[in-house]
């Protein structure tokens, strides 16, 4: 692999192609059969989107907004429009037509590509308020009837660029490692998703960390199953460039839901995901086992027992318990790895942190686990354990590449080629992000006597579901106190699998609600009256459709009193004191 010698991501895979040939590199079910794709084939399509693209318009430096769930074509768009000369620009299939609408402005792009008709529901009427559009390309009918941008089919794209005379090889010279690859939106502390420009040197020194890292496995042969949306930069980095970077393949599973079959049939090496699907594996695996009972339950409860008690305390089994422990390997652990396909090196965790109970539950059972860490704005891999030294109250130690110190208050900087190039369009959040060089993660840590980091706060104000999703809690209690009914929202959810929030309703809204119910008119004699809650409900529910799935409010709670300077609830400022109502109402929070 030539890391540091290779000028673009496109210009790394077109290499990775040239070498891969007919071999197998991209798999997706076709009439429930996985069908593989090569890299001659993959090649090919991207030549010729990037040679359409071109005939349509796009520009060196156009932005191209893509919307997909993952797919084969949704890499080859990815590498087409880099290939052209433009940035992709990928954007969530949750999305509302609102935040269609922010993110096409904003960008100001020129194109977009979309796959599929229930995606274009949203996007469309977004493209209409958009004047910066100029094409649209959809891989599906998408039945827009009258419109006003002109919309192409995917086929008849590749066709044009086929039969055109765009010199594409060319085109991917002229690009240099510094150049912007994409622009990937994130959620900021001020509401709107902001755009992270990350450069081809970003997600290369991630790619050459990634391969270092995962050397001391044996690098070869490896298999990736994608299911994590491609939009998400741990996805994109993590699930399409570094796959392409040690010629590897790429299977697409078809949904969550058919997770467990797809691990069989595409039996992956490597296996990315977030905190959450442990979470859910584990789950299911201890429910069947519960079930099941009998002997077969009690093994695996000493197989849990046993790997958990050599993992963190290595040698201290007994010479009995070290026979035991290794019947169990033929007994228990080589049936659960076998439900991940039999062949699996390690599963890494990201995006959110992850239960170290979990991380040891699947490493007591021979499953290999190592928790990452990092952040959109940094590639977005800053570092993971590594195989020969797992600590699972950590994040391991920096990738190789990436510099990274300590503030005087604990606050994790990071420096280095991986540090996105700035905010699209924002150079103060630019400034105040990166000062002097360093990224300001906005996390507190500690690092150890291995150089391992740690974790242990949030400095920023970011909620991080237990999927990896980042949510900014502003633009949701915005939403929510838009509704007249209610005057003041606190949003919760960090480490969860969904937002659960705390509204203070509006003063008029109470006073008028209790004259019509007889009621009398006190928040503490309220927050708990299911008629007065019920009515709240549809506030929420209200907010929530204009609410991408992510930030739906699920549950919420009625404060008792509202957020006050008083009771050291808000600022002086009026800003909400998130610790300090945490310290009243957390334990009810948590157990929404």
């Amino acid at each position: 692999m030539r890391f540091d010698e290779w000028t673009s991501l496109p210009a790394m895979f077109f290499e990775q192609a040239q070498a891969g040939g007919d071999k197998p590199f991209m798999w997706a079910k076709h009439d429930g059969q996985y069908q593989p794709l090569s890299w001659r084939e993959i090649a090919s399509q991207i030549r010729h989107l990037a040679a359409g693209l071109r005939t349509l318009g796009m520009e060196r430096g156009d932005r191209v907004v893509l919307v997909s769930e993952n797919r084969p074509e949704w890499g080859v768009a990815d590498i087409a429009i880099m290939s052209a000369g433009g940035i992709t620009v990928p954007a969530y299939t949750t999305n509302t037509t609102r935040d269609h609408r922010h993110i096409l402005s904003d960008s100001g792009a020129k194109g977009v590509i979309v796959s599929t008709r229930a995606l274009a529901q949203q996007l469309l009427p977004a493209v209409q308020e958009c004047r910066s559009v100029e094409f649209i390309i959809a891989l599906d009918d998408v039945a827009a009837g009258a419109f006003d941008t002109p919309i192409h089919s995917w086929v008849d794209v590749l066709a044009e660029g086929q039969a055109a005379s765009a010199d594409i090889d060319d085109s991917v010279a002229s690009l240099k490692r510094t150049d912007v690859a994409c622009l990937i939106y994130t959620s900021g502390t001020g509401g709107n998703p902001k755009g992270v420009m990350l450069r081809h040197e970003s997600l290369m020194l991630n790619c050459k960390g990634a391969c270092a890292l995962l050397q001391k496995l044996g690098i070869g042969n490896d298999v990736f199953l994608s299911f994590l949306p491609l939009s998400h930069a741990y996805e994109h980095t993590a699930g399409l460039f570094f796959p392409i970077s040690i010629d590897a393949q790429i299977y697409y599973a078809e949904s969550v839901d058919k997770l467990s079959q797809n691990l069989l049939e595409a039996r992956p090496t490597v296996m990315i995901s977030v905190p959450r699907l442990y979470d859910v594996l584990r789950a299911r695996i201890l429910s069947a086992v519960n079930q099941r009972g009998g002997l077969k339950a009690h093994l695996f409860r000493k197989a849990v027992s046993l790997g958990t008690r050599e993992h963190e305390h290595p040698g201290s089994l007994n010479p009995a318990y070290r026979i035991i422990n290794r019947l169990l390997d033929r007994l228990v652990r080589r049936k659960v790895q076998e439900r991940f396909g039999g062949r699996l090196k390690a599963m890494i965790s990201g995006g959110a942190a992850l239960n170290p109970e979990v991380g040891t539950f699947f490493t007591a059972l021979g499953v290999r686990l190592l928790q990452g860490y990092g952040q959109t704005e940094a590639g977005p891999v800053i570092s993971c354990n590594e195989p020969d030294s797992v600590n699972l109250n950590s994040v391991g130690p920096p990738l190789l590449g990436v510099d990274l110190k300590l503030a005087d208050d604990g606050e994790i900087l990071v420096s280095g080629p991986l540090v996105m190039q700035g905010y699209w369009n924002d150079p103060d959040a630019t400034a105040a992000a990166i000062r002097d060089g360093w990224l300001h993660t906005g996390d507190i840590g500690c690092i150890d006597d291995a150089g391992r980091i740690r974790i242990t706060d949030r400095k920023k104000d970011i909620i991080v579901l237990s999927g990896g999703d980042n949510l900014s809690p502003q633009r949701v209690e915005g939403m929510l106190t838009l509704q007249p009914e209610i005057a003041q929202a606190m949003v919760v959810g960090d480490g969860k699998p969904h937002l659960a929030a705390l509204i203070v309703p509006d003063d008029d809204f109470i006073s008028s609600w209790c004259k019509t119910h007889s009621k009398a008119a006190s928040l503490d004699a309220l927050h708990n009256d299911p008629a007065f809650v019920k009515a709240l409900s549809a506030c929420v529910d209200r907010t929530n459709i204009d609410l991408s799935p992510l930030e739906r409010v699920k549950k919420f709670l009625v404060a008792r009193d509202a957020f006050t300077i008083n009771n050291e609830q808000m600022t002086p400022t009026l800003k909400v004191r998130r610790h300090k109502v945490s310290e009243v109402y957390g334990e009810d929070l948590n157990a929404l």
